[in-house]
Parts: structure tokens; sequence; C-alpha cells
């Protein structure tokens, strides 16, 4: 059966499921290794030489100049992601992004964090996978080693405090921790202050 171009990704944003032995998922292989390429390119070079950026310039598609990425970094999908304005990801990042991921304006990442949006069937885990979109709503702020489950959305405003996992959708203004995260406390609205 002949597949028109782009419908692996059709199929990962809307949820899948998606088989690995079909011909369509080439290009999602394909992706992956562009990808995993560009991704060793700029973490093979020292973290003072900006050329590296280039590199995850040509991973996203788009140029990075309100974005800020350290290295070392690994994002499987960059077609996948979706970057707004003043966006800061700091280093040992793990995109898994095959479902998508959209970082809203303002958003920081701290160290070590992970973002999965795929996961497998539970009876043909070796072959079928299904996919859940991430959103990181503005000026959101993710801790360390936070993990971030398929299809989560994190509200405006909110914090994730560190080594939390996040499996459920998180509130605007809400502070969430622990395993599985669960609301801390809300904050005041009037308190925040744009990026």
């Amino acid at each position: 059966m002949e597949y028109r171009k782009g419908y692996v990704f059709e199929l990962m944003n809307a949820g899948g499921p998606t088989d690995v032995r079909e011909p369509y998922f080439m290009e999602a292989v394909e992706e992956m290794m562009r990808a995993r390429i560009l991704c060793a390119k700029a973490n093979a070079k020292m973290p003072d030489d900006e050329s590296y950026v280039a590199d995850l310039e040509e991973l996203f598609g788009r140029k990075l100049d309100d974005v800020r990425i350290l290295t070392p970094f690994i994002c499987d999908f960059g077609n996948q992601v979706k970057f707004g304005k003043n966006v800061f990801i700091n280093h040992s990042a793990i995109l898994s992004a095959s479902g998508g991921i959209e970082f809203c304006d303002g958003v920081a990442v701290a160290p070590g964090v992970r973002i999965a949006t795929i996961n497998h069937d539970f009876n043909e885990r070796h072959t079928k996978y299904t996919y859940g979109k991430v959103t990181i709503k503005k000026n959101a702020w993710i801790g360390m080693n936070v993990t971030i489950c398929p299809g989560v959305s994190i509200g405006e405003y909110a914090v994730v405090a560190a080594g939390a996992v996040v499996t459920k959708d998180v509130p605007d203004y809400a502070v969430v921790g622990g395993c599985p995260a669960k609301v801390i406390k809300m904050q005041n609205p009037a308190e925040q202050k744009e990026v």
C-alpha cells in the first residue's frame, strides 16, 4: 500500500496507533536518525562554541535567537517540537517528542528534565505505539529531574517541583510535586510577572 509523505506524523499527532512493521513508519525512522545526528553534532562541541546552536536550528527548522538550549541535549523528533518566545532549556534535557511538544512563551526548564510523548501498546509493545502531545504553557517553570508523561498539559505560571513525575494536567498557577505529582498550593496570579 502507498502512503503519502507525512502520513506517520499525522497518525502521531492524532494519538496513533502506529505500527513499526508498516512502510509509512520508515519516515519516522529517518526523522529519528536525522535528529540523533544533529544532537550528536551539537553535543560534541564545547559549551562555549556557539556554533552548536546552528545544529539545533537545523534540528528544529527555525532560528533560535529567542530560545536558549544548553547541551548536552537529546531530542528524537525535532520536527515535532514547537517553541514560543523566551524559552530556556537547561542542560541534560531528554525530549521524546514523537507525539509533539509545545513550549509556550517564557517557559523555563531546569537540568535533567525528561518529556515523553510516546507509549507502547500494552499487548504489542514492540511494534505498536500511541502518542500524547505535551504542552507547557506560558511562563511555566519545570524543576530539575522532572518527568512529564504523554498527553499532559502544564498550566500557565505553574511550577513543577524537582523530581516530580507528572501524569495528569497541571492547572494554571499551581505548584505541584511528588510521584505522581499533586497540587501542593496555588499561587496568586496578581503576584506573577511577565517574562
